[in-house]
């Protein structure tokens, strides 16, 4: 897949000077109402015999459209993860533009001539919810409108789930919830967290149970506090674990939450290794405990929780 980062103007030069179909769309978690997007927009430019390309933003809209909203400071599918799964679709290119003031504030007419047209799309798909030109004024009832005949429109139809649209919203509230199972159903993948491993205050070795302490990359979405069934990815291998996310009660309170993985049979020492966390299940939530024995047991009996989750996912055909 080639990736072309665009800022608005941009020179003709930048643009693959070929016949393309073009897929519209924010794409935070890449999930499968996304992933019917992109599907249709593949098999479109399969049948026509043209490259498939895809357009992203390196921000969501909501930056430059609106202030603050916290549902969008952090994102289910950072840049990088997300390239990552647009590409094992099999996208042809991917235009990754900036969302500037400028690009956001563009008239509907004016994005549609220079960013699809003007990329030589000869097809366009976006989801029904797709929405483009000056704080987002318009949608894909109108943008025949705009196309003036230069270009197919398909426009794809919601994905449910249990009689709910499938949304990035949905996802994230499932998350919060700790609705793990149903969070990786609706994204198709196991929902993924990156940062690197800084250290702590080793108090795990003391307990039989020595954890690699993350710092998470600041713009993923955290899941909430307890204790998980994980995978974690150390030097491209995936290591079975059981994380906590939490203060550390029992001890005192840290000031701040951590986020601490216990990796099964793993003994090497990855201080500063960038790492990601697959959150395979929530298992509970974090507890103070009265002794240090009853923490130890309870860490035994998360062990075995987490063994028996993970025993049923298949490592080798993970992303």
């Amino acid at each position: 897949m080639e990736i072309i980062k665009i800022h608005h103007p941009y020179s003709a030069s930048e643009i693959v000077q070929e016949d393309i179909v073009l897929i519209l769309g924010f794409f935070d978690g890449v999930h499968r109402g996304h992933q019917k997007v992109i599907k249709k927009g593949i098999e479109l430019a399969k049948e026509k015999g043209i490259k498939s390309a895809l357009m992203t933003f390196n921000r969501h809209p909501a930056f430059v459209y609106r202030r603050f909203d916290p549902e969008y400071h952090s994102y289910l599918t950072p840049l990088k993860r997300k390239e990552e799964l647009i590409a094992s679709f099999g996208i042809d290119i991917l235009y990754e533009v900036e969302f500037t003031s400028a690009f956001g504030t563009l008239p509907p007419q004016d994005f549609v001539d220079q960013y699809i047209a003007g990329w030589n799309a000869k097809a366009v798909v976006a989801g029904f919810d797709y929405t483009y030109g000056k704080e987002a004024s318009d949608n894909m009832d109108h943008l025949h409108l705009y196309a003036k005949n230069r270009f197919e429109i398909y426009k794809v139809d919601v994905e449910n789930e249990a009689e709910s649209k499938v949304s990035s919203t949905r996802i994230r509230q499932a998350i919060l919830d700790g609705k793990m199972a149903e969070a990786n159903k609706l994204l198709g993948h196991i929902y993924e967290t990156s940062g690197f491993v800084i250290h702590g205050d080793a108090r795990g070795r003391t307990l039989g149970y020595p954890t690699a302490n993350v710092l998470s990359d600041p713009d993923v979405f955290m899941p909430k506090i307890g204790v998980y069934a994980v995978l974690m990815k150390v030097n491209d291998e995936w290591i079975k674990g059981m994380a906590s996310i939490g203060y550390n009660p029992t001890f005192g309170y840290r000031k701040n939450i951590s986020v601490e993985v216990n990796l099964f049979d793993f003994k090497q020492e990855i201080y500063g290794e960038n790492v990601r966390i697959k959150w395979v299940k929530y298992l509970r939530n974090e507890e103070k405990y009265d002794s240090k024995e009853a923490l130890i047991a309870q860490l035994e009996q998360d062990k075995t929780d987490s063994e028996k989750v993970l025993s049923k996912v298949k490592i080798n055909q993970i992303l």
